[in-house]
């Protein structure tokens, strides 16, 4: 049977399912969010983004790649649920820095209950590696979402990056400077992952629904030092006193880095997903080193 002709009856059979129902992207906005939908978007899904101004620029920027707008707030429980219909799955992601840890157990639970209220076929909530064991308040509070998630009758999967190659980008002056500020010591390994290779991950995720429904997936990629990130950015290393970071929920994440950090079989994780990439930080950072410049 020629390769032109499976294409044909795979084309028929598709039309005649019709239009497939998007993938819901919460967050699509923001960081984590966004890297996800653009990944989905590159690997040819629909993809719906709730946005609280379709016309902001990154809105605009979703919708000129191909996703579907809707107009909604974490905080509003019936724009969510005005969101949420016809849907695919969901993949949610929730934020404590804005208005604090507190509100952002809010959102997970209008999340859930309107996941409940819709019955979503699949709700795929980002959380954090070692959420339920580090005393660190953004890791409790998601923590305290997903045991609410896993009480429903939900068809669930929660997906949980470690820390992300960009967070260094937030230290763009330094780089500037030839230095890369940290407070975990620097011969301390940080598992960590790329944006893209998570949005990957719940790409793979999607197509692997039966193997992950109840599971909880911890994510990373690499698990460089912050000398050899210095190192792969072509700076040095400058240590960083914990006390010297003013907000107090990043400094208690940071103290959590530095002492105990997270607990992933990267290499595990690594095999499980052969479909990603698997950017290493050194060839992550050589993209980012005109940002040292």
């Amino acid at each position: 049977m020629s390769g032109t002709f499976c294409a044909a009856v795979w084309w028929l059979i598709c039309q005649s399912l019709g239009p497939v129902d998007p993938i819901l992207i919460i967050g699509a906005t923001g960081t984590q969010g966004g890297a996800v939908a653009s990944v989905l978007l590159a690997s040819g899904r629909t993809v719906r983004a709730l946005v609280r101004d379709p016309a902001a620029p990154r809105a605009v920027a979703l919708q000129s790649a191909g996703a579907e707008l809707v107009t909604g707030d974490l905080m509003e429980p019936a724009s969510l649920i005005r969101a949420f219909a016809a849907v695919e799955a969901v993949y949610a992601v929730t934020t404590p820095f804005v208005s604090g840890p507190a509100d952002e157990e809010r959102q997970g639970t209008n999340i859930v209950v309107a996941a409940q209220e819709t019955q979503v076929p699949w709700l795929l909530l980002a959380s954090v590696a070692s959420a339920n064991r580090a005393a660190v308040p953004h890791f409790a509070s998601k923590a305290r979402i997903e045991r609410q998630l896993a009480e429903t009758d939900l068809a669930w999967t929660v997906i949980a990056p470690s820390y992300f190659y960009e967070n260094v980008l937030s230290a763009r002056e330094s780089l500037s400077r030839g230095v890369l500020p940290s407070a975990v010591p620097p011969d301390r390994r940080l598992q960590q992952v790329a944006l893209a290779d998570l949005g990957a991950v719940v790409d793979a995720i999607l197509d692997r629904r039966k193997e992950h429904v109840g599971v909880r997936v911890e994510i990373a990629g690499d698990d460089p030092t912050p000398a050899e990130m210095a190192a792969a950015l072509a700076v040095r290393y400058e240590p960083l006193a914990i006390e010297a970071i003013q907000n107090s929920d990043l400094a208690a994440m940071y103290r959590f880095l530095a002492a105990e950090g997270y607990d992933i079989d990267v290499e595990a994780v690594r095999a499980r997903y052969p479909e990603v990439a698997w950017t290493q930080f050194a060839d992550w950072a050589r993209g980012a080193r005109p940002l040292n410049s």
